[in-house]
């Protein structure tokens, strides 16, 4: 059989995608994809197939996320999660350096540990935008050698839309349903009509030399209709929207409007909404001295600008409130990130929606400050 090229388009039966996990292990990699944990679908190793949430999906909206059953064993029919593959490229914790001692002075110790390559398996059309997007975050002075280092370790299993959730606002955005670029595979689940099977689509000589391991066979017409078909139905179902003309200028140049107050009474700044965000990037820096005092080491970990101990500059926070806070978040995250990223920093997953306690919703914030930008905050209500 020939070698796949990149370009082509494979179809695989559900019953060889054990074998498609096995050549991705064969290949060395750590294949990472959803599974079930803690009433939710998450992030974690795939050992097996059955690990995966098959016949599973999810009933999200604004702050509310429930497990429901589907009537069929799709593989992947679900959405998005509370995970972003972020927490993989850029851990939550992260050790830099240590320093042992070393006669009078310390010795400085890179840490050397070798980054695991992983096969992320079930990336969203919008999850390949935000790794575009961190790309450039880490890159934005001089490379994080940390993330670029698991970066160029990774192999990007896209699996296309086939439904969309009430959160989803991705068409808005420009970065979904359909997968376009920067996929090394790109898979779409195809219930029916006919058996159970994946157009897969080959974006990369990585992504062929796996397929090259597993039983395929050309994809006919009917393959191809049914994919499209899928990721159509899925755009048609996005119906939350963000219209991104002029939102720079409109947050910017609207500090003082009273939705910013009107938001900040409900924000509990509890910080779910930047760590579900797939592209939310603030940490901080801490130092762990050993209790022999012979060792100490830098660990970095993630932070937020929801934090009140976040903009501390000489013993005192710059954004007091809670309303400073959420406005520092939502304008730096559609409007000043063009600035510095030459992109908006949203990808429309929604999953700041869901996942926010009180179902605070951007889009709708966008909406109202955009229906009113003449109005300003009485004195009491400034930050």
């Amino acid at each position: 059989m020939a070698p796949n090229a990149v370009g082509e388009r494979r179809r695989l039966l559900r019953a060889d995608f054990p074998a498609f996990l096995t050549a991705l292990r064969e290949r060395g990699y750590r294949v990472v994809g959803p599974t079930l944990r803690d009433g939710a679908i998450v992030l974690g190793e795939i050992r097996d197939e059955t690990d995966l949430p098959i016949g599973w999906t999810e009933r999200q909206d604004a702050g509310t996320y429930r497990l429901v059953r589907r009537d069929d064993a799709a593989v992947f029919g679900y959405t998005v999660g509370p995970h972003s593959w972020k927490k993989y490229l850029f851990p939550p914790r992260e050790r830099l350096w240590s320093a042992v001692a070393d006669g009078t002075s310390f010795r400085l110790e890179p840490d050397a540990a070798e980054p695991v390559a992983d096969a992320f398996l079930g990336m969203r059309a919008c999850d390949l935008a935000a790794v575009r997007i961190s790309d450039r975050v880490f890159d934005r002075t001089a490379p994080d050698p940390g993330y670029h280092g698991r970066r160029r370790r990774t192999l990007r299993i896209a699996v296309q839309c086939g439904g969309a959730a009430p959160t989803c606002f991705c068409t808005s955005m420009g970065t979904g349903p359909g997968v376009g670029s920067d996929h090394d595979l790109a898979l779409t689940e195809i219930v029916d009509p006919g058996p159970h099977r994946f157009l897969v689509e080959v974006g990369s000589e990585a992504g062929a030399a796996v397929l090259d391991r597993v039983p395929t066979e050309p994809a006919g017409a009917a393959d191809v209709a049914a994919a499209e078909a899928a990721v159509a139905r899925a755009a048609a179902e996005v119906g939350r929207h963000l219209d991104p003309a002029g939102v720079r200028e409109l947050l910017l140049d609207h500090p003082d409007h009273p939705r910013w107050a009107d938001v900040a009474r409900r924000c509990l700044s509890c910080t779910n909404c930047t760590m579900a965000c797939p592209t939310c990037f603030c940490s901080t820096t801490e130092e762990v001295p050993s209790l022999a005092g012979d060792r100490t080491e830098k660990w970095r970990r993630w932070d937020s600008c929801f934090n009140l101990e976040f903009s501390q500059v000489h013993g005192r926070p710059v954004r007091q409130s809670g309303l400073s806070r959420y406005r520092q978040w939502l304008t730096h995250k559609l409007a000043s990130w063009h600035d510095q990223f030459g992109s908006s920093g949203c990808v429309g997953c929604g999953r700041c929606i869901t996942w926010c306690p009180v179902g605070i919703d951007l889009t709708e914030e966008v909406r109202a400050i955009r229906a009113d930008p003449t109005a300003v905050a009485p004195p009491e209500a400034a930050p």
